[in-house]
């Protein structure tokens, strides 16, 4: 089977937010889709090994911020490649509580749920939400997860619904730029040299973490 028809789908990229007994926590993920219109439901797909799957099942609530190609890069590493659980995630950006939940304000809007049903698969949980409230954040175009994988150059989490093993891709003799793999989120940087006070713009990592693609 060639697992590259997957991306074939059509995916966005998302945090998925909640609350840990009152401080604010969550996710990145990248399946996110209405289910019906009325009432408006809204179905998510939780690892199970994300801490933020268990929150969801203690709130009974969860919200949807939906990322723009103008977030910035480092709220999907901050999101994506770390733990709720050992760090609180919202220091490190600029959010609102809306509709009682928290939600990301570099963003085109967020939609608030109640869940009312869910399903188990071996590695996910489907949480099932009934819509309660939803803004749109100006004017702006929704983050696919084709634009993030060829844009900004990043990489599903392992723990992404569309996680796929990657293959380096080799380096052609026409193009005779070298390139540099964040061993943390996957971000691949090009260019003569990798400087020394380099940060990832994905997860922050500094130059140490990256290795050369040979």
């Amino acid at each position: 089977m060639d697992t590259n028809i997957f991306r074939k789908l059509s995916y966005g990229v998302y945090v998925i937010s909640t609350w840990d007994d009152g401080r604010a926590t969550g996710c990145t993920a990248n399946s996110a889709m209405q289910i019906t219109s009325s009432p408006a439901t809204i179905a998510v797909s939780i690892n199970h090994d994300n801490y933020t799957n268990g929150c969801i099942e203690k709130t009974g609530k969860f919200a949807v911020s939906i990322l723009s190609e103008e977030s910035e890069p480092s709220i999907i590493g901050t999101f994506g490649f770390q733990s709720g659980k050992d760090v609180n995630k919202f220091d490190a950006v600029k959010y609102s509580v809306e509709d009682y939940m928290p939600v990301i304000s570099d963003s085109c809007g967020y939609i608030v749920c109640n869940v009312i049903d869910k399903m188990e698969t071996s590695t996910h949980t489907v949480f099932l939400g009934e819509v309660v409230g939803g803004e749109v954040f100006g004017d702006k175009e929704a983050m696919t997860y084709a634009y993030y994988h060829k844009v900004v150059k990043g990489k599903s989490p392992k723990n992404a619904p569309t996680y796929l093993p990657e293959e380096d891709e080799a380096v052609s003799e026409e193009k005779a730029v070298r390139r540099f793999k964040c061993q943390v989120c996957g971000y691949i940087y090009e260019g003569d040299e990798l400087p020394a006070d380099y940060k990832c713009p994905v997860c922050g990592m500094g130059a140490d973490k990256f290795e050369e693609i040979k």
